[in-house]
């Protein structure tokens, strides 16, 4: 299956990061994937295939937080 990820995504990983924060920001998109910690601003970037495989669920999309910003 194959999942579908936009600039902008917060996602949440299976382990927790060392700050205590689950929650990342997608902010590169393309063979590797480049997030940042929504809790201690740490930048890390992974290949495709293991950011797929430590990603849990998308928490909140980025076509939702466009919305919010409009209302």
């Amino acid at each position: 299956m194959i999942k579908v990820f936009n600039l902008g995504d917060i996602v949440e990983t299976r382990k927790v990061h060392p700050c205590g924060s689950k929650t990342w920001e997608i902010i590169r998109l393309g063979a590797d994937i480049k997030i940042k910690c929504t809790g201690c601003g740490r930048i890390v970037m992974l290949p495709r295939v293991k950011f797929e495989k430590v990603v849990k669920k998308v928490v909140k999309s980025a076509s939702e937080q466009k919305e919010d910003l409009t209302n």
